[in-house]
């Protein structure tokens, strides 16, 4: 149970694997006015960089499952680095079926809403393990404009324009699941940027060490189009966002 090789290598440097920034995931945790010993639960954890970060600013506690034996590890590091080895803590496991054995103040899943089968399955099952009143916290892409046709849709490397919603729509299907939106940060440009070009120099330096791998050649073919695929569809159509939620 891991990741496929290819997904490690391309975010081999990032500590955030979404497009979030250090300064946005800062000024989300902030927005939350979260107290000291919130418990929290972060389902797709990546390299922990959330918990990491919000356990040294904001004293909060908590755990991270990742299904990534690379990012775990690189969590459990970054947790050791920050100093905060001592309130969170990293599981190696299969999201989709984790529920904390006790009510957690914060449950998260910040950009993998497919352990859920999408947005209403990952909010069900998020709030399995969420006290009454507590907080829900979903990473999800949206669409920035309508989708002009299937070329695009596919070059934002969805299947159709039915796999995301624009942003009224995505807020409107939040309250029809029965949540107030209560925050929200979302990302720009400039910060898609941050983790997708950051991906292609991830690529092509291990490209250069690793010629006779057997990925080089699928690398290769990423580094050839990815830019210009980014650059001409994704850019422009794709936003991304972190939601929090309560129930009404």
């Amino acid at each position: 149970m891991d990741l496929p090789r290819i997904f490690t290598i391309r975010e081999s440097s990032h500590r955030i694997h979404n497009p979030f920034t250090p300064g946005k995931l800062a000024t989300l945790g902030q927005a939350l006015r979260l107290a000291p010993g919130t418990r929290v639960l972060d389902l797709a954890s990546g390299s922990g960089e959330m918990l990491c970060t919000w356990a040294r600013d904001h004293g909060v506690t908590g755990t991270g499952v990742d299904i990534s034996t690379v990012f775990t590890e690189k969590a459990r590091a970054r947790a050791t680095e920050l100093g905060v080895a001592d309130q969170v803590t990293f599981v190696h496991g299969d999201a989709s079926g984790h529920r904390s054995d006790e009510p957690v103040d914060l449950a998260a899943c910040v950009g993998a809403t497919w352990i859920g089968g999408g947005v209403a399955g990952t909010v069900e099952l998020l709030a399995s393990s969420l006290r009454p009143g507590g907080l829900m916290l979903i990473g999800e892409p949206y669409w920035r404009q309508e989708v002009p046709d299937q070329d695009t849709a596919t070059g934002c490397l969805a299947r159709s324009e039915d796999d995301f919603l624009v942003l009224p729509e995505l807020i409107a299907q939040f309250g029809d699941l029965g949540y107030d939106v209560v925050e929200m940060v979302l990302a720009d440009q400039d910060s898609w940027d941050r983790y997708q070009a950051a991906q292609w120099l991830n690529l092509r330096r291990w490209l250069d060490g690793n010629p006779d791998d057997e990925l080089a050649a699928e690398v290769r073919a990423e580094l050839s189009t990815e830019p210009a695929r980014y650059v001409r569809y994704q850019r422009e159509h794709l936003g991304w966002g972190v939601f929090a939620l309560m129930v009404r």
